[in-house]
């Protein structure tokens, strides 16, 4: 787990240097060594935690290892509300959120660093087959279609309701739902299988996606909020277990090509939304494309007869 503390140190010291007023081009570099440090502590994490809780035959590990993304939200957005109410600038705010992340990485080094090492992987090249090129497919689309709204909800919520102490609730509410969704989706995982909770939580997201336009207002938005944040850790969980199912020894490689994919998605997300928002000068357009992005995405995770 070595890889997976480096990754999670770099993100904690990124996170501080942010908030050092060192111009845009380094300011850029940060978010993008944050981003890759990311998706390291992903990939390593993933493996290794999936593979040492598969012989215990507990599902409910798996959804614990993973509901920890949802109240790592639901503290960060707290914090943010906390720094509007005092009126705190961004630079502050991303000094405290580094330190908030710095002092977890120091609280769980003791415990990973004794974890030791996964396994080796197999030696043997890895032969792509369809099944795993479909996986990574349907991974980049669920990042397309994740990173609009996570991006735009406060964006649309603040549109609403100028008061930040209630717009900002966006995000603690985002996180609240992916840390219950994750536990509450391991029964019906353990009944109907992986895949289909994979593509049951991709459609439900389309739904959060298209929920602004079909209810405009707060309460579009909140339901957004709950649909989004309560799948997305979920199609997370559910694509790291399929890529194991579909690798086995070469796991951690398809996990690191739908890691990519779905960063893939979150660049290319953003930029269509500016676009979409340059012709028709509101979201709804941004987040019908998104809807269409996921709801094909979930059509390429049925398998063919």
């Amino acid at each position: 787990m070595r890889s997976a503390l480096a990754g999670l140190a770099a993100i904690a010291l990124t996170t501080l240097a942010m908030g050092l007023d060192a111009g845009f081009a380094a300011w850029a570099v940060l978010r993008t060594a944050a981003g890759v440090a990311s998706a390291w502590v992903l990939i390593h994490t993933s493996a290794w935690c999936l593979e040492r809780l598969a012989p215990l035959q507990r599902p409910l590990l798996n959804g614990a290892v993973f509901a920890g993304v949802g109240p790592g939200i639901v503290v960060a957005g707290a914090l943010c509300l906390v720094l509007m109410a005092a009126r705190a600038s961004s630079a502050s705010a991303w000094l405290a959120l580094g330190l908030v992340s710095l002092a977890t990485t120091v609280a769980v080094w003791p415990v990973l660093a004794s974890g030791g090492a996964a396994a080796p992987p197999a030696r043997a090249a890895q032969r792509w087959t369809s099944e795993q090129v479909r996986l990574v497919l349907a991974y980049g689309a669920y990042g397309f279609g994740y990173i609009i709204p996570a991006t735009f909800l406060p964006v649309m919520a603040r549109q609403v309701i100028e008061d930040p102490a209630v717009f900002g609730w966006a995000w603690p509410v985002f996180g609240a739902a992916a840390a219950v969704s994750t536990l509450a989706v391991v029964p019906l995982s353990q009944r109907y299988g992986n895949r289909a909770a994979w593509i049951g939580s991709q459609l439900v997201m389309a739904l959060g996606v298209a929920a602004p336009i079909a209810w405009p207002g707060i309460a579009g938005i909140v339901l957004a909020a709950l649909c989004v944040g309560g799948t997305f850790v979920v199609i997370t969980l559910g694509g790291m277990q399929e890529a194991r199912t579909a690798a086995g020894p070469h796991a951690a490689g398809l996990m690191a090509a739908m890691t990519a994919a779905f960063a893939a998605g979150q660049v290319v997300g953003p930029l269509a939304v500016s676009f979409l928002l340059g012709a028709s000068g509101g979201f709804a357009g941004a987040l019908l494309f998104a809807c269409a992005v996921l709801v094909l995405g979930a059509a390429l995770l049925l398998r063919p007869r």
